[in-house]
């Protein structure tokens, strides 16, 4: 459990991502994929019930003794809130309401925000951008580990506990890499967020509270579903920067699975990606794929080769624009 992974820094390219060249190539020979650039009307009422499930869920929990809070908080809880999360990353590429209704997007993820207790949606939508222009663009895209997570989570222990923590990495990773001045609409989003805690406090007990943010950690951190957090962009395969995976999980997760489909169209949602898949096949048929996000968490704790250190990294040349 001690052994030392053999990478000592990120894999930095000198090439550009592929993902825009992939695109103008698949969109000159299948010009029927721009019919699927257009909103999903269904993810604002799937949203609103997700709302309502949790809100359900609030009530349900807070007479129930600690042990059971516990419980329904990773095997339910944990599931809604990464479920909504991905919701909120459908809403930051404007998929609910459509381009023309920016702003109608960003209230929509404000309110689909609250039932995970932390305000994070209209921060997550900036820097969420800034990772589609600028793909491992150092000191831009956040989603890139820090230099000390790469050189602290070294063994497979350490690698185990900084899965446990990536609700934290994502957090404070911002603040390390790339920090941004606070918008008006961060203060509304962390308004609305305390104002709906603190009700959600008054009416039903701090067993609520504990659930909502029980919930929303765990979820993020050891859990089936997180194992995208990984498999999306980590380099188990030399040269290959962009994973897709096409299992059943895709169905709590709004096919954020289908990944290199994903970057190659941020603007379709979700819910048409295998059909890009399904048109393009010739494109995406032999690209490296996973059955199976919980082996993605098992290979990266055990592969001795595989740590936060394993991404590509780009040195920006150019005009940078960010949000």
């Amino acid at each position: 459990m001690g052994n030392t992974v053999a990478r000592e820094d990120f894999e930095w390219v000198y090439t550009d991502q592929p993902h825009a060249d992939r695109r103008k190539e698949i969109l000159a020979k299948h010009p029927e994929i721009k019919a699927l650039m257009k909103p999903d009307y269904n993810l604002i009422w799937v949203v609103v019930l997700m709302v309502l499930a949790q809100l359900t869920a609030f009530y349900l929990v807070k007479d129930l003794d600690w042990k059971w809070v516990v419980f329904w908080a990773y095997i339910f809880g944990s599931c809604i809130s990464h479920s909504m999360t991905l919701a909120i990353h459908e809403i930051s590429h404007n998929s609910a309401f459509g381009n023309s209704k920016a702003m109608w997007n960003r209230w929509f993820g404000i309110f689909a925000n609250l039932p995970l207790g932390l305000p994070y949606s209209i921060s997550f939508k900036r820097y969420h951008m800034d990772h589609h222009r600028y793909l491992g663009g150092d000191g831009i895209d956040v989603d890139i580990p820090t230099n000390f997570e790469g050189w602290f989570f070294c063994t497979r222990f350490r690698k185990f506990i900084w899965i446990a923590l990536q609700p934290f990495f994502y957090a404070i990773r911002p603040l390390c890499i790339n920090p941004k001045p606070i918008t008006w609409l961060e203060i509304i989003n962390l308004l609305a967020q305390l104002a709906f805690d603190v009700a959600i406090y008054y009416l039903w007990g701090v067993k609520s509270i504990f659930y909502m943010l029980a919930g929303s950690v765990l979820g993020l951190g050891l859990h089936p579903i997180s194992g995208h957090f990984i498999a999306e962009h980590y380099m188990f395969l030399k040269g290959h920067e962009t994973y897709s995976y096409y299992g059943p999980l895709n169905l709590l997760t709004f096919n954020v699975g289908y990944h290199n489909e994903h970057h190659d169209f941020p603007n379709i949602p979700g819910k048409s990606l295998p059909l890009v898949k399904k048109i393009a096949a010739e494109y995406y048929d032999n690209l490296p794929q996973y059955n199976s996000w919980i082996k993605v968490l098992y290979d990266f704790v055990m592969d001795d080769t595989i740590s936060p250190y394993s991404r590509m990294k780009r040195q920006l040349k150019g005009e940078v624009k960010q949000d």
